[in-house]
């Protein structure tokens, strides 16, 4: 357990950097948390295991995937890294193929049907997210 001083110098530094009560209650219940001291839920995302470094570029290789497919999943994931997690919504397929390809039609003719396009982009996040 850390000492009282360095809690109160975590929480004057997370105030000083526009973190109120509220927020960090919020955090906690993130986290499913809200029993536990902020410092420990703190230490506990610190050393979590799995955190990717998103500086490295994203590179996938799954199996069952035609090479254009991999380089399609390959782009989202950039534009995840560059944009944000709003990239892996359904509802920027269209967009992420117009930016990749230039037209939706292009495509089609390296991806396949739409349907065909919304499995794999959906499929492959089944892969990145565990389900």
């Amino acid at each position: 357990m850390e000492p009282p001083d360095t809690r109160r110098k975590l929480l004057e530094e997370l105030t000083e950097r526009g973190f109120d009560k509220a927020q960090l209650q919020e955090f906690h219940k993130i986290l499913s948390a809200e029993n536990s001291d902020l410092y420990d839920v703190f230490a506990y995302v610190a050393s979590y295991p799995n955190i990717l470094d998103c500086s490295i570029p994203a590179k996938v290789h799954f199996t069952g995937y035609e090479p254009k497919q991999q380089e399609f999943q390959n782009f989202v994931l950039q534009q995840n890294v560059k944009e944000g997690v709003e990239e892996l919504d359904d509802t920027k397929i269209s967009d992420l193929l117009i930016l990749k390809n230039h037209a939706i039609a292009d495509a089609k003719k390296e991806l396949g049907n739409i349907a065909h396009i919304r499995n794999t982009f959906i499929g492959f996040q089944g892969y990145l997210f565990g389900s």
